[in-house]
């Protein structure tokens, strides 16, 4: 439940305004919140200018006070990383602490979600790695197999069919040197959701997370396509009923140097 308190609170009606569900009233010049539409967003927390708003539902440890110095970016810097982010095929064999990969699922937790409900859920693989290699692996062998003996897929599916049959055959006969779906890196995420909008929202910060400290990523849209209708993969990362694998984030530390950007098509915008 979120609750005003009464003394701290001298009636400006910024949170009023700024409710999308109009769940918030001033009351005898005090903001009172009815708890019936609310949707748990914390907006109201965020912008009452006298800290007068809590809740009992969240943790209020995580709310922090603005500082200009420590929340604003620079418009030319977060752009240039972003053209500068690569995804990574080539990791070192170094392993990636337990802290930063709970950064990345920070950045995740943080990211928007459709109606506030939050339900996206991690599961960060490091000592199952070579596990989950083998059941996806094993995955995309038969699912290829299959393609191939459909006469009505089309030739680029058939062509990523073939591939994957030689990335098990490959991971069969030496799993370190024929990786080609995990590449040897030393820590997994996947994410799961019940949309895809909320689980590719977050991967997208958690990936910008990653690379902030040196990290770099891999989407495996591969890894993504073996957990489809596959109960063994499923069970073994835990995903919840309701939800399904939305991403594959493939994390380590590079063993490739990048100097510049690349160049990229012209956005396909209209104006209006």
């Amino acid at each position: 439940m979120f609750t005003v308190n009464k003394k701290k609170c001298v009636g400006c009606g910024k949170c009023v305004r700024d409710c999308f569900v109009n769940d918030i009233v001033l009351e005898e010049k005090k903001a009172f919140i009815k708890n019936e539409a609310c949707i748990k967003c914390g907006h109201c927390v965020a912008i009452c200018p006298e800290n007068a708003v809590a809740t009992d539902e969240y943790d209020m440890d995580d709310v922090l006070e603005y500082s200009k110095k420590s929340f604003e970016v620079d418009e030319d810097h977060l752009l240039n990383f972003m053209k500068f982010r690569r995804t990574v095929r080539k990791f070192k064999d170094k392993d990636v602490s337990a802290k930063k990969l709970s950064m990345i699922i920070e950045a995740g937790r943080f990211s928007p979600t459709a109606s506030n409900k939050q339900e996206v859920s991690y599961t960060v693989v490091m000592d199952g790695v070579g596990e989950l290699a083998s059941m996806a692996l094993e995955s995309l062998k038969r699912k290829g197999e299959l393609m191939l003996g459909d006469e009505n897929e089309n030739a680029l599916l058939k062509r990523y069919a073939s591939s994957w049959i030689k990335m098990h055959e490959e991971f069969q006969t030496d799993p370190k040197k024929g990786d080609r779906l995990f590449f040897n890196a030393p820590a997994v995420i996947v994410v799961a959701a019940n949309t895809d909008t909320d689980g590719a929202l977050a991967s997208s910060r958690m990936e910008l997370m990653a690379n902030a400290m040196g990290l770099g990523v891999l989407f495996s849209g591969f890894f993504v396509r073996a957990s489809r209708d596959n109960k063994e993969i499923l069970d073994f990362l835990g995903v919840k009923e309701g939800q399904h694998v939305v991403t594959c984030l493939v994390v380590g530390y590079p063993d490739v140097n990048y100097e510049r950007t690349v160049p990229r098509k012209a956005a396909d915008v209209t104006w209006k």
